[in-house]
């Protein structure tokens, strides 16, 4: 009887270890979110080494899920599924107020501008020339390359017919091969476009410049892991041998955020996440 009560009493114990076993290394194992302006080839190029790179330094197994297109992403933040998630302004003011997510860091020495682009052999040279045209787009929720663009059209009284085409790459080819008169973007992804299909483009309009894309944390991510995640960003911002990481993002390096530090945003007073830009 003893016998059996002592060996009951290990396999309990045994499930007990290996359920907080299985705990632990769940909450070391954590994804991250990359909004896709890019394909999905692209990014995987460009940010899975850096990913590689916290991971060893933060010592925590982060993996790369990478969305379909902009509204997958939208709906994985507003279903909490992303641990960590690289998204932009407006997406930070719409998902810290619903979600909670936390800003961790942020680009270092930026300010994200939209821009307007047209095919260099063009006959448009001002945005009143767009007016009655169709102009792509990325998605509705794409803060610089949508919502700034077109709400200063709008303030100049251009009517326009926008076009969602899921991703700045696809407004560029797009815009390249003559199905949109024009198309939205940022200078970063631009630039990031071979140079041959870049030389194929004329930057018409440049906006303003706000706060940029935040990393950020989902709620459930504990204070210990921040700091870890903020410190294998912030080395790496310093770390000259591995510098090639961030220039293949277009970046400098990282600097710590606050959530308040996207108030230039939220000051703008746009609520809708369907179409903010209306």
């Amino acid at each position: 009887m003893k016998k059996s009560m002592f060996q009951a009493a290990r396999r309990i114990f045994a499930f007990f270890a290996l359920a907080l076993f299985a705990s632990f290394g769940a909450c070391n194992t954590l994804t991250l979110g990359i909004v896709p302006q890019q394909s999905a080839k692209k990014l995987a190029e460009t940010w899975q080494p850096l990913i590689n790179y916290i991971s060893e330094h933060a010592d925590i197994d982060v993996v790369f899920k990478i969305a379909k297109d902009i509204p997958t992403f939208e709906q994985r933040l507003a279903e909490g599924e992303y641990d960590i998630a690289y998204m932009n302004p407006f997406h930070f003011v719409v998902f810290n107020d619903s979600v909670g997510y936390r800003a961790l860091a942020r680009q270092k020495d930026k300010r994200i501008k939209g821009i307007v682009v047209v095919n260099a052999n063009s006959t448009i040279t001002s945005l009143d020339d767009l007016n009655g045209k169709q102009i792509a787009f990325p998605s509705p929720a794409a803060f610089a390359a949508t919502i700034i663009p077109s709400a200063y059209l709008k303030q100049q009284g251009v009517i326009f017919t926008p076009r969602y085409v899921h991703s700045h790459d696809s407004v560029y080819l797009n815009v390249q091969r003559g199905f949109f008169n024009a198309g939205g973007g940022i200078i970063r992804t631009l630039n990031g476009v071979d140079e041959n299909t870049r030389s194929a483009f004329r930057v018409l309009w440049e906006s303003d410049g706000y706060t940029p894309h935040a990393i950020a944390t989902h709620p459930r991510i504990t204070d210990t892991q921040r700091e870890a995640l903020l410190n294998a960003l912030l080395t790496l911002s310093e770390d000259k041998d591995n510098h090639q990481l961030l220039k293949n993002i277009g970046f400098k390096g990282f600097m710590s955020s606050a959530d308040e530090d996207w108030d230039d945003v939220r000051a703008l007073g746009i609520t809708s996440l369907a179409r903010p830009q209306l």
